[in-house]
């Protein structure tokens, strides 16, 4: 699987002449896996999960955002695959461009995928995926801990939808996702109304 074909969707929704958003293809991955964690005030606000899986970022739409809480259940729909550039990516796609609106990097940092058969032999993390369920352990400045992606939906007769919940190991409390429009960067420390003010 090559990163251009992965990624033959996300450049056709783009126009690059237009947006900042990174066109891919520049960047090795790293020896550990990456997670980001970007929220979205595009048409209705949301935020973005995206776990790197080969070469390219596998993508989520998680509209009230992951939460610590093992109590929560959060919709995640897929969308489609981006670079491993997107990780850094914070700005303002201009409006009229697909997913117009401003980004900012509110968590990242690395995960370790801990999917396992039911011989307790690890299962290949792409193919824990393809299957509808993985879990993994997340390492962030804001995210720590296991996480589980459960598909509950097929995508063949209707659109796919997953669940992101956390693992109740170590406790059962946390904390929710933040309100989104006070969130700050993990990158720049800067808001969604900064990055709107300084970079549109």
């Amino acid at each position: 699987m090559g990163g251009p074909d992965r990624l033959r969707d996300y450049h056709g929704k783009r126009d690059f002449g237009l947006t900042r958003e990174p066109r891919g293809g520049g960047r090795k991955a790293d020896a550990g896996p990456r997670f980001v964690v970007q929220i979205h005030d595009a048409r209705r606000m949301h935020f973005d999960f995206r776990l790197q899986v080969g070469d390219v970022l596998k993508s989520w739409s998680v509209p009230k955002g992951p939460s610590a809480d093992p109590h929560d259940k959060r919709l995640a729909v897929p969308t489609e695959d981006h670079p491993l550039e997107y990780e850094e990516f914070e700005g303002v796609i201009p409006h009229g461009e697909y997913g117009g609106g401003t980004v900012i990097v509110w968590d990242h940092g690395t995960y370790e995928p801990l999917s396992h058969d039911r011989r307790g032999h690890a299962v290949d993390f792409a193919r824990s995926l393809e299957r509808g369920h993985a879990t993994f352990r997340l390492h962030g400045s804001k995210l720590r801990g296991e996480y589980a992606l459960t598909r509950f939906r097929g995508g063949e007769d209707g659109e796919e939808a997953w669940l992101l919940v956390r693992a109740a190991k170590g406790g059962s409390g946390g904390r929710g996702a933040p309100d989104p429009r006070r969130a700050r960067s993990a990158r720049t420390g800067r808001t969604l109304a900064q990055v709107a003010r300084e970079d549109g």
